[in-house]
């Protein structure tokens, strides 16, 4: 038995024991030249302006994008209301066992698809250099979120430093020189939308908008897969402003011109009209250009010290709640893309680990801070008018994790977008719940948008049902809102807000289960994410009924919904409806191969290592499963992944570490950890899944491949679930510890309970914990075989010494 005893700690103590020294290779992505392609770029961005940084020198190219400027307009869910009517037929389909017409049948339960994330346009920064550039260097520092380009010229330094304010919504980029009156440059904008330019008052300003449609880019070429009107789309106005202390400024009708300057400031200003979901953007739109105008009014009146103290001060007050201090890191003096190349030869790197970590939290702060405005598959930054997968949201998986690092990263506040979206797609989905299901409650399907699409994808009959027809999309968003009341203990949040949602999704769940051949209540029709089966006579197939993976999610929702029921001590029919149903779904069935299986019966998958495994959602991202509570099906998950392998897209090798680490195995998670930080070739928007593997790109942006943004946020996720794992029970310590960290501090992670954690371990060993209690509670600290109950007032801090 471990000795352990618990001293209350003072502030003082705290502030020690939280700051932890950190390399500057620990958080800061530098280069020795400029970026030529996207996946080499640096990204900026206030959770709601995007930013993506080339740093050329003879001509600096920034992408910019808004989090609420998208193609498309609100859509009609009542677009196909009488497809309720084929439910019966696909069911009828399945009882025979004719799974071909199961599947033929089911694509008349589809509708319209996706709208797409739009690029707001380029602003390039020309400067009038002579000569060819030495000393050049680019770097971000994620500790305060400031990108800085530095080189000379013929005997003259000049420096570039960017940030994006949430403060003050702009984006402001100092421009210096060594030499009086040695500074001249052009600012221009071009766009792949509509848009006219002008200058005034030494302002130039930009007006568009958006297409009305973009059909998504994995429908190949299409002839008018985008479409402009006038009168449709959301409108978008960026204004561009020189403050210069000397020198003079001249303009085009499209260009700022500066001249002979020693040193200036850059304000970029931009907004939309989006108003929200279910509002027209440009009968009911916000007044896009008075928005604008009135930010940049407000900044270029703020020196750019002041702009940029403030900056940092709001971007550090969430970044800096979590350190990572992985012993036996080493200062590493080269550029982040060699470091990566040097890693995947297996050299060793824990800053590089820690960093990408750390990243990870950068990311989630940069690009998800927009009201019901989520991050989307590439967070905020695409220059494509018909981004890969439309850069839309999709909930068979990628949206969700995105968002698993919020609340164990003390991110909560970042989490609240994507809460504040699933209610917008209730509105819509209680529509499609009607026209598509013939149920009550509400859900979304495999994909939507900033205009809460719900429906199931297709182009009504269109689409393989293997992807297009997956509708259990409610259910699994709807165990966030329980998450974030598992965090934060806010009975308030939970009664006024989460509540309504939970049942609603309930209602949904509990109406389209049905009773199988035994009396066991299953789904049908339904289909697994992606994957297909292959019967005993050969056909290959999507359309099936009491698929794994949708009684997992429902299963992970009614468990939800019976804890809210219990906190709000709510009691009636509905919550004795949900125990009854639990009493009788279907059971997990373990396959021949020992694996868990993901079909009623016991089939072959088309793709034995597919990269989806939505069927262990009990495992990760649920709880139902675990090594010692469930350890037979924890068994048949851990053969499932062994089957499946570790080789896999960037988003899913991010989950399948989480899996690893939910089944205590350190060395397996860790492997595929570094394996997530692959380098990857730029440029790989037209790589396929067979011709590389997932990875990193030399931005430490995930490639799938190509860029999708939740393999960043999986992966980091993943670091502390392999340091602490959490229920609203307890709170266990390093439950998969690689043993290639042997030593190490993390300190604010956060433990469900409402509990902010701080771990120190060394050789291997927990020696130091200290938990601080954000409410009143109790929970049990786990470690080994080692078990402490510790009850806190709201506020108190406790060390344990072990």
């Amino acid at each position: 038995m471990k000795k352990y005893s618990f001293v209350l700690i003072s502030f003082v103590f705290m502030v020690l024991f939280s700051s932890c020294t950190q390399t500057q290779g620990n958080h800061v992505l530098w280069y020795d030249e400029p970026a030529n392609y996207f996946e080499e770029a640096l990204v900026l961005g206030n959770g709601k302006m995007g930013a993506t940084v080339f740093g050329g020198v003879q001509s600096d190219k920034i992408y910019l994008n808004d989090a609420t400027l998208w193609s498309g307009e609100p859509f009609d869910p009542n677009n196909n209301p009488e497809a309720y009517k084929y439910v019966e037929k696909v069911r009828e389909a399945l009882r025979n066992e004719d799974y071909a017409l199961a599947d033929s049948l089911n694509r008349y339960l589809q509708g319209e698809y996706s709208q797409s994330f739009a690029p707001l346009g380029t602003m390039y920064i020309d400067f009038a250099h002579p000569k060819e550039s030495k000393e050049y260097k680019r770097e971000l520092d994620i500790n305060d979120a400031v990108s800085k380009v530095s080189y000379s010229v013929d005997g003259v330094e000049y420096q570039r430093e960017y940030f994006v304010s949430h403060p003050d919504q702009v984006m402001a980029i100092k421009l210096s020189s060594s030499k009086k009156n040695s500074l001249n440059c052009t600012v221009r904008f071009e766009s792949l939308l509509k848009f006219k330019t002008n200058v005034t008052d030494e302002i130039l300003t930009v007006n568009g908008y958006a297409p009305y449609h973009a059909e998504p880019g994995y429908r190949g070429d299409m002839l008018n897969a985008i479409r402009f009107d006038e009168n449709r789309g959301t409108r978008f106005t960026s204004l561009f402003k020189i403050e210069h202390e000397d020198g003079k400024i001249t303009s085009t009708d499209s260009t700022l011109v500066l001249s002979h300057c020693s040193e200036a400031t850059l304000y970029v200003s931009i907004a939309t009209s989006f108003n929200g979901f279910d509002k027209d953007p440009v009968k009911e739109g916000l007044e896009n250009q008075s928005v604008a105008a009135a930010q940049l009014k407000n900044s270029i009146n703020k020196p750019f010290a002041s702009l940029k103290q403030s900056h940092v001060s709001d971007y550090q007050s969430l970044f800096n709640r979590v350190s990572l201090d992985l012993k036996g890191s080493e200062e590493k003096n080269i550029p982040t893309d060699e470091r990566l190349l040097q890693y995947e030869k297996g050299v060793e790197d824990k800053g590089l680990e820690t960093l990408y970590f750390q990243y990870g939290r950068y990311l989630l702060i940069s690009s998800s801070r927009t009201k019901d405005v989520p991050a989307n598959l590439q967070g905020i930054w695409n220059p494509y008018m018909r981004p890969p997968w439309s850069s839309n949201y999709t909930v068979n998986i990628n949206v969700e994790e995105n968002y698993w690092l919020a609340e164990i990263a003390n991110l909560s506040e970042l989490h609240k977008p994507l809460l504040g979206f699933i209610n917008n797609v209730s509105k819509t989905g209680s529509v499609i719940a009607k026209t598509y299901y013939g149920v009550n409650g509400w859900t979304v399907c495999q994909n939507s948008d900033i205009w809460a699409l719900s429906n199931p994808v297709g182009d009504f009959g269109g689409g393989d049902p293997n992807w297009a027809n997956w509708n259990l999309g409610g259910p699994w968003l709807a165990t966030h809102l329980w998450e974030h009341y598992t965090f934060n203990q806010d009975t308030a949040y939970l009664r006024n807000f989460a509540y309504d949602l939970l049942k609603g999704s309930v209602d949904f769940s509990l109406e389209w289960m049905i009773k199988d051949k035994d009396g066991y209540l299953i789904t049908s029709p339904c289909t697994s994410p992606e994957n297909k089966y292959i019967t005993p006579t050969g056909y290959h197939g999507s359309t099936m009924y009491g698929g794994s993976a949708d009684l997992a999610m429902i299963r992970e929702l009614l468990l939800n919904f019976q804890e809210a029921s219990k906190v709000l001590d709510i009691h009636g029919d509905i919550q004795d409806r949900v125990d009854d149903a639990l009493a009788n779904m279907l059971p997990y069935k373990i396959g021949a191969k020992g694996n868990l299986q993901e079909w009623y019966y016991d089939w072959e998958d088309e793709d034995p290592r597919h990269r989806h495994q939505s069927h262990l959602f009990g495992l990760y991202p649920g709880h139902h499963i675990s090594p010692t509570e469930t350890p037979k099906l924890a068994q048949a998950c851990k053969t499932t992944l062994e089957i499946k392998g570790d080789e896999t897209t960037g988003w899913s090798k991010g989950w399948r570490i989480n899996l690893w680490a939910r089944l205590k195995d350190g060395n397996r998670a860790y492997k595929m950890y570094r394996e997530l930080l692959r380098y990857v070739k730029p440029d790989a928007l037209h790589v396929t899944r067979e011709d590389h593997h997932g990875g990193t790109y030399p931005n430490l942006l995930d490639a799938h491949p190509p860029f999708q943004i939740d393999g960043n946020f999986g992966g980091a996720a993943a670091v502390i679930e392999m340091l602490m794992q959490s229920t609203q029970d307890h709170i266990e310590l390093l439950p998969a510890l690689p043993d290639s960290w042997p030593a190490g501090t993390i300190t604010g992670i956060c433990a469900r309970g409402g509990f902010e954690v701080s771990v120190e371990w060394d050789g291997m060993k927990l020696t130091k914990t200290v938990v601080k209690a954000k409410t009143a509670g109790a929970t049990t600290l786990v470690y080994g075989n080692t078990k402490k109950d510790i009850d806190l007032k709201a506020g108190e801090q406790i060390e344990v010494v072990w």
